[in-house]
């Protein structure tokens, strides 16, 4: 009755490089309830909509591409995945039993029974880090980052990898400019500048399930959905962030 069970999905992408270790299937579901200003796939939001598929059907189509994933594996994601927990469970124990890896990108919104349940499930988790001030985070998302971190002590309470991912949005989650307009004429400058950055860098780094952490620059890739769905761009006068600001971060992460 498991290979049942129905799920939304909004699209898929069949030789995934970017989404977990190797070359992946990924998945992504339909829904959403975070509003994040820079994400670049709105149309993903609504909960209705989204073709629906059986679990079984689902992974038929998956296996067709068993020879070209075995590097990685799959990738649900989504919108936000965990919205349909149900689905995504179902979804990890059958590919558990064709022997492939599994990985969940999740804001982590949803992280309380079933959805958890599917969380921890998971080979790995890449997690979704929307702000490291809470308050920021809601003004950002619609949602502080308070369930993503009950999320993350859970996957180390058991000892389960994470891989966080943290977009740097000049102006909100990054300090990319100093107060003036000018650029910053040293890294230094920059680093005391970025103490919120800096420190939740800092903190992530004291959990030991974390294998990694990308830091990802803020893009306008999605711009033109907004235009297509009449929904409002508010980050239309945001620049993406200056290469050599990318550079200082990573150093921090080094």
């Amino acid at each position: 009755m498991k290979n049942s069970v129905k799920g939304y999905v909004h699209s898929i992408e069949t030789l995934g490089a970017v989404d977990g270790p190797g070359l992946r299937f990924v998945l992504f579901l339909q829904g959403c309830p975070l509003r994040c200003k820079f994400c670049h796939n709105p149309d993903t939001w609504r909960f209705e909509g989204g073709e629906e598929v059986t679990v079984e059907q689902q992974v038929k189509q998956i296996l067709r591409y068993r020879t070209y994933i075995q590097s990685g594996g799959v990738t649900i994601s989504g919108g936000e995945p965990l919205r349909q927990a149900e689905f995504v469970l179902a979804m990890i124990r059958a590919l558990h039993e064709e022997g492939i890896h599994v990985a969940i990108d999740t804001s982590g919104i949803y992280c309380e029974g079933v959805a958890l349940e599917a969380a921890m499930e998971a080979d790995l988790l890449l997690l979704d880090i929307k702000s490291f001030d809470m308050e920021r985070a809601k003004e950002l998302t619609g949602f502080t980052t308070e369930h993503a971190w009950r999320l993350l002590q859970a996957r180390q309470d058991a000892g389960k990898p994470v891989w966080i991912r943290h977009v740097m949005v000049p102006g909100i989650t990054l300090v990319d400019k100093q107060s003036d307009g000018r650029a910053f004429a040293t890294e230094e400058e920059w680093r005391r500048a970025n103490e919120e950055l800096l420190g939740g860098i800092e903190k992530l780094k004291s959990f030991s399930c974390v294998e990694r952490i990308d830091l990802l620059p803020f893009h306008k890739m999605g711009e033109f959905k907004y235009e297509e769905l009449h929904f409002p761009y508010e980050l239309k006068d945001t620049e993406e962030p200056d290469e050599q600001v990318v550079e200082w971060a990573e150093n921090a992460l080094r």
